[in-house]
């Protein structure tokens, strides 16, 4: 038997195995990917549940943290100092009425500043923008502690 023969004949075997190895180093870079974005995610949510203790806050859930913020905070660090996100962060600081008895309240000093150690934590270059954004904002302590 030739040489030339015997690969001709073995042909689909190897083109399986190229298969077969290709296949497996791309779902090793998958599977890589997510090992390292979870760790990302994990060490953020740490960091976070730090900051908030040391603010005084209690610690929140790890794994909420985790699916809520991810590696990039979310939803939070989405333009927080545009002027939508603030019309509606303000409608949200009112009494809870509806309608014509709707009426707003001034913000306690608290729920500013935990909104401002998210973004401390996950995106730092949003955070002037949002200072920017609460300076007509009047907070104060209202929340008795």
């Amino acid at each position: 038997m030739s040489p030339t023969r015997f690969a001709s004949e073995h042909k689909v075997i190897y083109w399986g195995t190229i298969v077969i190895l290709v296949g497996l180093v791309i779902t090793g870079l998958i599977r890589y990917e997510g090992v390292t974005t979870s760790n990302k995610s994990a060490a953020k949510a740490n960091q976070l549940q730090e900051e908030l203790v040391r603010a005084g806050y209690p610690s929140p859930d790890t794994d909420t943290v985790e699916q809520l913020l991810g590696t990039d905070g979310g939803p939070v660090c989405e333009d927080p100092g545009s002027a939508l996100n603030t019309a509606l962060w303000k409608i949200q600081q009112s009494n809870g009425a509806a309608g014509p008895g709707m009426r707003p309240v001034i913000t306690d000093t608290k729920a500013v500043e935990v909104e401002r150690i998210i973004l401390q934590v996950y995106c730092p270059d949003e955070l002037e923008d949002f200072q920017d954004s609460l300076n007509d904002l009047k907070t104060d302590d209202t929340v008795r502690r």
